[in-house]
């Protein structure tokens, strides 16, 4: 153990300098977080033209401020408005969106910060003691552990997320699916584009989880005119999600070493590190009736590993180059940008700054919690307007967040498309996280697959590594199935009749179809190009052609059902869906700004009824807050077509 460099580390931490710019990046992390869609990546990625001049020492304090409090902030979002404020925050959203559902904001709230700032910490002091260890670790995961890694974790998400585990893996099946869209990792060729160019690097993640999670919570909550929340606000309930954190400790130690640990392998990422763990819980848990429905375990385990899987993602950023996930490679862009070298002097001669980065993020959390902490009673308190009041502001910052993904037309069009999706999943019970995972691992699956065929052949099966991931994949699958409820083995007759039936069967049919044109559209690509999507298009038709043909059969396992069905293609449901992408269809006429006011103003006449001045002027207030934004973030938004005709104030248009 080098204790001087903890020492030297220490006195750099504890700078006034240091301290201030480390704040100063705290604000802006938590801002960053606030926003749906954007995190870490988008955050650092706005914050580096600001760091030329800056000495190498406040930029990197900016640069660990900023990344150290969005997996904390990005928690408002995902529990109060079942946003996702980041890819990392999608798990959370499951349960902590119901707990809100409930009246219990500030309880959800209070487990995830906790949670948080315990796994923060426990990442911090486990990379402490073991960064010097690492190497050879780190070098252990090959390309075969990382595929069986990825199988494990598509497989427990299918099972565990869904009432039925063929729908499950159909699901996961078709995110697989959906994530080959783009060039084919091991040939080139294009595939799904329909010579498309925005299409050619795939669909961003972000699109997806704002379409399959945030698109639905709003057309579900727009029925009735309804609050998020239909309780009255538990606001003691801060205090009771922290003594819930505390009593399920043992949860929080397993997922924050899973965590790291995972936050440790290159390419997996936050959003598959959340699942796995979402899922950890559930497989473990005695009771699994409450996952779902606002379990306060499924808020606790994805956020404990959301905050320590940023101190296990350092370790190849820091001692290889090599980033551990998204954000950590343009971190690695700041950090060449300031004249550090990463590699295997971070663990030798510059060992001090591997310390002081860890330690900075561990300080930021603390900051960043306590913050939080701060303002859960007020912002919960959201929760009790009435849906009318708020959803155009949430429609507003859900078409932000997808434009600001790749800053295309394209983005919004996709986000229609999914959102439909979504809407689909959500209502007739097919698991949402699976789609999610399965499209967001699907490049990195198929080109493991190729690797570990290229480098090892078939002998990749006697490492003992291989052998090891191999029986603990059979292992969650048999327990998985274990936990499966009796009623599940039960032939029960479909809801509503032969309606219930014809609806039940819209998502199955869906799927098939799907399956069929990706096996027509690669028809005519190279083997090693068509061969990934054609065996997973084959799982789809068997997987939900099988289910398909129970329902239609009324022989179908009583887990297959929903519980209920509101009726997505009722007229109460596509006029909600039309309300829903009417700002699209503005921004497509006269731009996002002055369709934002536009927008805003209509619906909350429509939708809550109040004076005709009180909605403009809340409109004007909602377009000059994207106005403020692109000035300070040097963003852009979509134009319209009137702006073929009229030239807007480059103010009015973003950047």
């Amino acid at each position: 153990m080098n204790f001087d460099a903890m020492l030297e580390a220490l006195q750099m931490l504890i700078s006034p300098e240091h301290l201030m710019f480390l704040l100063m990046g705290n604000a802006l992390g938590l801002l960053v977080g606030l926003l749906p869609g954007l995190g870490g990546l988008a955050g650092l990625s706005m914050l580096l033209p600001f760091i030329y001049g800056l000495d190498a020492s406040y930029a990197l304090a900016l640069m660990i401020g900023l990344l150290a409090p969005i997996s904390t902030s990005d928690t408002f979002p995902a529990v109060l408005m079942g946003i996702p404020g980041s890819s990392a925050s999608q798990a959370t959203v499951v349960d902590g969106f119901q707990m809100t559902r409930r009246g219990e904001a500030a309880r959800a709230l209070g487990a995830a910060f906790t949670a948080s700032v315990l796994g923060g910490l426990f990442g911090a002091v486990v990379l402490t003691l073991a960064i010097v260890f690492a190497r050879p670790l780190v070098l252990a995961i090959g390309f075969s552990e990382q595929m069986l890694l990825m199988l494990i974790a598509l497989s427990l998400i299918g099972m565990l997320t869904g009432r039925s585990a063929l729908k499950g893996i159909a699901a996961a099946a078709l995110g697989l699916l959906i994530g080959c869209i783009g060039f084919a990792p091991a040939t080139g060729e294009a595939r799904f584009t329909f010579n498309e160019t925005y299409l050619l690097d795939g669909v961003p993640i972000v699109i997806f989880g704002l379409g399959l999670y945030a698109v639905p919570e709003i057309w579900a909550l727009l029925q009735g005119r309804r609050s998020i929340s239909e309780t009255p606000l538990v606001v003691g309930g801060l205090m009771r999600g922290v003594r819930d954190t505390l009593r399920h400790w043992w949860l929080v130690l397993r997922c924050s070493f899973l965590g790291s640990f995972f936050g440790a392998i290159p390419g997996l990422g936050g959003s598959v590190i959340d699942w796995l763990t979402y899922a950890h819980a559930v497989q473990t848990a005695r009771d699994r009736s409450g996952f779902g429905k606002g379990d306060v375990r499924g808020v606790i385990a994805p956020e404990a590993a959301n905050n320590a899987k940023e101190g296990g993602a350092l370790v190849p950023t820091l001692l290889f180059g090599i980033p551990g996930s998204g954000s950590m490679a343009v971190l690695l862009g700041g950090f060449v940008m300031i004249g550090i070298q990463p590699g295997i002097t971070m663990a030798t001669s510059d060992l001090h700054l591997s310390y002081l980065i860890i330690w900075s993020i561990a300080l930021g959390n603390i900051v960043a919690v306590l913050v939080c902490f701060a303002l859960v009673v007020p912002i919960a308190r959201l929760t009790r307007l009435p849906y009318g009041a708020i959803a155009p502001f949430m429609i507003v910052l859900v078409t932000f967040a997808a434009f600001q993904a790749s800053r295309s037309w394209g983005d919004l069009v996709a986000l229609m498309a999914f959102g439909v999706l979504g809407i689909l999943l959500k209502e007739y019970g097919w698991s949402r996280p699976a789609v999610l995972v399965g499209a967001f691992l699907a490049p990195r699956l198929e080109g493991s697959v190729y690797q570990t065929l290229q480098v090892y052949g078939w002998g990749f099966l006697e490492r003992p590594s291989v052998m090891v991931l191999l029986l603990l994949l059979a292992l969650s699958v048999a327990v998985s199935l274990s936990f499966r409820p009796a009623a599940a083995t039960l032939r029960v007759a479909p809801p509503a009749g032969a309606a219930g039936r014809l609806a039940q069967l819209t998502v199955p049919a869906l799927f098939v179809g799907l399956a069929l044109a990706a096996l027509a559209l690669t028809w005519q690509l190279a083997l090693l190009g068509a061969v990934f999507p054609q065996i997973v298009a084959g799982v789809i038709i068997a997987c939900a052609g099988w289910v398909g043909l129970r329902i239609a059969l009324g022989r179908a396992p009583a887990a297959v059902f929903t519980e209920a069905v509101e009726g997505v293609f009722t007229g109460s449901g596509l006029v909600r869906l039309g309300w829903v992408f009417a700002l699209v269809g503005l921004t497509g006429l006269v731009g996002l700004v002055p369709a934002t006011a536009l927008y805003v103003a209509l619906f909350l006449s429509v939708w809550w009824r109040r004076s005709l001045l009180v909605n403009l002027l809340l409109g004007l207030a909602a377009a000059g807050l994207l106005v403020a934004l692109g000035q300070a973030m040097s963003l852009s938004y979509p134009e319209g077509l009137l702006q073929s005709f009229i030239t807007y104030p480059d103010w009015l248009s973003g950047s």
